[in-house]
Formats: structure tokens, C-alpha cells, sequence
């Protein structure tokens, strides 16, 4: 037995692993008080229309969280084994963890997690993060300089510059597009919840199709690296290669559900444009004024009281109307015909 359990202690401290992004956990607490203060107004509206519009704000706000937590998400490409590793540098030791990857947009994410989590009187829990803009030399001798473990140092030397396996190129060109055209699409969104909104909500289909188009392309766009021979990551007597994660099928599940929305909405405004029109709530004024003008074909002036006189001559006379025949809307006029 070694000082220190055969660790040398020049080491800097272990810092504590990293749990969940700042960005990622404030987009989700932005999107989930708008829909609290959505939700607050659901009691102000009658009827099934209640229904109709909580659906409506839920689908919306899954969408639009969606698309802007995938920028942020480490989730896209992930591989992960269980292997028989040497710890650090300068030391004998051999632990046995579960080491992953997982790639993003933005960057790299590489765990590697002891099992047992306890060995060598340290707890083995690492979490880092590496973006693209700084997975370089200068990046890839900091961590050396921290004492990272060797599986760790291992994988984050495989996206550096220097490589022969080039892996920073294909995963930042194919991110830097993936991000481009998803920001896009959170684009597309906002403007089909605005058009929702007016008569034509055919267009609001449209956006909404042309939405699920760009997070397509935005899946297009990162399977590139895919279709370019992958550098395997041998670690131990074992190996492993990405493969596609949770972000990219809920990418995938999101493109197709905007797809059905904006297909129905189409097809439905073009069959029964009214009643389309009806349930978004974009003609209840019109409606409303043609019932109007309906129900009112003709009034009742009380020509007495518009000349000023304060008493009804006895030969006057006010045609009787049966109640039935008075529109709710002309409750009003009726009771200033008959004062």
C-alpha cells in the first residue's frame, strides 16, 4: 500500500460532479410560468372551448420548450460501457466504472462513474463538460493540468485538433447546422401561434408544417455524422461507438406531431372553413354582428319620447310584438320602444 493509496496527492481537489445545465433548467422554469399564467385564464372561458384551448396551450408551450431545450440538451449521440480502466496518471491503479458520452450541439459531455462509486478511499463521480469552442490544445492541457482520469483525458483527446480521427470537424459542423435550422423552426412556431389568431388560420398550418420541416432538417443536419466512417473509443479491452440518443427521437417525435397538427389544420379549413373558424375563435365578432342583423330586421321608435313629450297622448298606440320574435340582442332597443 502506496501514500495515499497509490494516488498521488499533487491532485487538485475533486470537484462535484455536474447534475443538470443552468441553460437547460431556466428555459424549462420560463416555459412552465407561462404556462401557469395561461392556465390562470382558463376559468374565464365558458363551456367545452375551456378544453379546447388548455389543449391548445399545452401542445404549443411541449413544442416550443422542445425546440429551444434540444439546442442545449447532451443528449443527441451517447455511448456508454462498464470496463476495467487505469484511474490516473502516474498510478498503477485500476478501477472498474461505467464510462459515457454523450454529444450535443454545443459540446461534449463525459462521465465516468465507479462501480462501486467508492473506490480507493475516493469517491469516483466525474461529470464534465467540454464545448466546441474550447475542446482544443489549449482546452486538452487544462484538464491534464487538473488531474483528469485517463478515461476522460482519453475521450476529450479524441476532439481535439490535433487527432487523426478529426471528430471535431464532423460533430461542430454538423451541431453548428442542427442549431441553426432548430432556431429556425422556434421561429416558424411564434409566427404560427400568431397566425393562429387571424382569419386565415390556414397560413398557422403552413407554419406549422413548415416548423416540423426545419427540426427534420435539423435531425438531417446531424446525421451527417453518421454517414462518415466513426472513430472507435477503446477503452480497457473494450470499445464502443456513438449511436443516436433521447434528443434526437424527441426531435423526431415533435417534427411529427407538428406535421399531423398542421396537416389537420389545413385539410380541416379547407373542408369547413366556418367551423374552423368557429373553434379557433377568430369570427365570433362577425358572427355576432350578422346574428345581429338577423334577429333585427326592423325596430321600434317611440316617437313621443324622441320629441321631447313627457306624456303618451291616449290614442297612441305601440304595435304588440310577441317576445318570442325578439332576438337577445334587441332586448334593448325593445324596452326603449315601449318607455
Amino acid at each position: 500500500m502506496t501514500f495515499y493509496d497509490d494516488i498521488y496527492p499533487f491532485y487538485p481537489l475533486q470537484r462535484t460532479a455536474f447534475i443538470v445545465s443552468g441553460r437547460l433548467l431556466a428555459i424549462i422554469l420560463v416555459f412552465l410560468m407561462l404556462a401557469v399564467g395561461l392556465l390562470l385564464i382558463l376559468p374565464g372561458i365558458r363551456g367545452r372551448t375551456r378544453v379546447f384551448w388548455m389543449l391548445r396551450i399545452m401542445i404549443s408551450l411541449f413544442v416550443g420548450v422542445v425546440i429551444v431545450a434540444l439546442n442545449f440538451t447532451n443528449s443527441w449521440a451517447e455511448a456508454r460501457m462498464t470496463t476495467n480502466a487505469t484511474y490516473k496518471s502516474f498510478s498503477n491503479a485500476v478501477i472498474q466504472a461505467e464510462v459515457g458520452l454523450h454529444v450535443g450541439l454545443y459540446g461534449i459531455n463525459v462521465t465516468l462513474r465507479g462501480n462501486p462509486i467508492v473506490q480507493f478511499n475516493e469517491t469516483i463521480n466525474y461529470n464534465e463538460m467540454f464545448s466546441w469552442h474550447d475542446i482544443a490544445e489549449e482546452e486538452y492541457e487544462q484538464a491534464l493540468i487538473k488531474g483528469l482520469p485517463n478515461p476522460i483525458l482519453y475521450i476529450v483527446e479524441k476532439f481535439t485538433l490535433s487527432s487523426p480521427c478529426g471528430m471535431i470537424f464532423q460533430y461542430s459542423y454538423s451541431g453548428r447546422f442542427a442549431s441553426a435550422t432548430l432556431w429556425t423552426a422556434f421561429c416558424c412556431w411564434i409566427l404560427a401561434n400568431i397566425l393562429f389568431f387571424l382569419p386565415d388560420v390556414v397560413y398557422a398550418g403552413y407554419m406549422t408544417m413548415a416548423t416540423a420541416a426545419f427540426i427534420f432538417f435539423s435531425m438531417a443536419s446531424f446525421s451527417t455524422i453518421m454517414n462518415v466512417p466513426r472513430c472507435v473509443f477503446s477503452i480497457g479491452e473494450d470499445s464502443f461507438v456513438t449511436e443516436y440518443s433521447h434528443s434526437f427521437w424527441l426531435a423526431l417525435a415533435t417534427g411529427v406531431l407538428c406535421t399531423i397538427i398542421g396537416f389537420f389544420v389545413v385539410m380541416l379549413y379547407f373542408l369547413m372553413p366556418e367551423k374552423v373558424k368557429a373553434a379557433f375563435s377568430l369570427s365570433f365578432d362577425s358572427y355576432e354582428d350578422e346574428d345581429e342583423d338577423k334577429s333585427c330586421p326592423e325596430g321600434y321608435l317611440n316617437s313621443v319620447f324622441l320629441n321631447g313629450e313627457l306624456h303618451l297622448p291616449l290614442a297612441h298606440k305601440v304595435t304588440p310584438v310577441s317576445w318570442k320574435e325578439i332576438s337577445p340582442y334587441c332586448h334593448q332597443e325593445y324596452f326603449l320602444a315601449l318607455r
